[in-house]
């Protein structure tokens, strides 16, 4: 199936979403003014063919309302609003229909770089899929040595623009995160491996703010003081699943996440400066009070 035709089968869907319902003629007439329509209508017949296409893409059901005008909606609907892949895959391809739509405005389009390591993505699947070893060459940020190692790839996952493979490292015989973009080479070998059974990749993460599971942190409750300008920031895009506001007035917000605060948590922490306080855990806030301290005392060496 062509990319293409993808496509058009997300274009209907996100046209349904929007609309909740719309009639044939309504949605011909917005399928026009697209540059994937070429100005060509889609027939009754190609249209229940996309129906089905829908349905066996992204498990959406589209059905007629004959007593609202033969109006078509989304029956579950509400399934696109839970997250996860489906979701995701939408939107992303949302987002590519758009931009193919307005090509003529690409130097007024300004996008973020994604480094090189979703060049292996196809790969790394590959061996997912058939459940074969991967023979790799890394170099991490901490080294200048490149590592040749075989790792059995149990997921993927995309976070701050960078693509990671989640796998069992076969000499250590144990789980390990690693950067697709430190790849320098990788291969699938004829080496199969075994998915664990009890192994979950959204349960792995589960507890995580981002990419580092650290057992060495406990599952503890942070407490947030957040001033009212940033608290909206936060009210829109969670730091984290367990994320609650228990708190709210004029000035400022108090929200609660329950988590391993490991590093990359604190590094989100002090990415919002001055607008954010860490009430609990004590230690925690002493550890960003330390990082705060060290950083001031390097802008005022003499």
């Amino acid at each position: 199936m062509s990319k293409n035709q993808i496509n058009k089968y997300v274009w209907l869907v996100e046209t349904l979403y929007k609309a909740k319902k719309i009639t044939l003629k309504e949605i011909n007439r917005k399928w026009t003014a697209t540059e994937l329509s070429e100005g060509e209508e889609i027939p009754r017949r190609t249209f229940n063919n996309w129906r089905n296409a829908v349905e066996e893409m992204f498990g959406l059901v589209i059905m007629c309302d004959k007593h609202d005008g033969d109006r078509y909606y989304i029956e579950n609907r509400d399934d696109m609003d839970e997250g996860g892949f489906q979701r995701w895959l939408l939107n992303t391809i949302s987002v590519n229909n758009t931009l193919i739509d307005n090509k003529s405005l690409s130097d007024r389009i300004l996008l973020e770089n994604i480094p090189s390591g979703q060049d292996y993505l196809a790969t790394i699947m590959e061996a997912m899929k058939k459940s074969k070893v991967l023979d790799v060459t890394y170099k991490s940020y901490w080294s200048d040595r490149e590592h040749a190692f075989q790792i059995a790839p149990y997921c993927v996952k995309l976070f701050r623009q960078r693509w990671y493979v989640v796998g069992n490292s076969v000499y250590e015989n144990k789980i390990r995160i690693y950067a697709l973009d430190r790849f320098i080479e990788v291969n699938i070998s004829d080496e199969p491996f075994k998915y664990p059974k009890k192994f979950k990749p959204e349960g792995y993460f589960k507890e995580c703010f981002g990419i580092i599971h650290d057992d060495d942190y406990s599952l503890e409750t942070v407490k947030l003081k957040v001033d009212s300008g940033q608290a909206n920031y936060l009210r829109s895009l969670p730091m984290h699943a367990s994320q609650k506001e228990v708190e709210r007035n004029e000035d400022y917000s108090v929200f609660t996440l329950y988590l391993r605060p490991t590093f990359d948590f604190q590094q989100e922490l002090l990415w919002n400066g001055e607008a954010l306080e860490v009430l609990e855990p004590l230690w925690l806030r002493r550890e960003i009070a330390g990082i705060i301290k060290r950083m001031w005392n390097n802008y005022h060496k003499k």
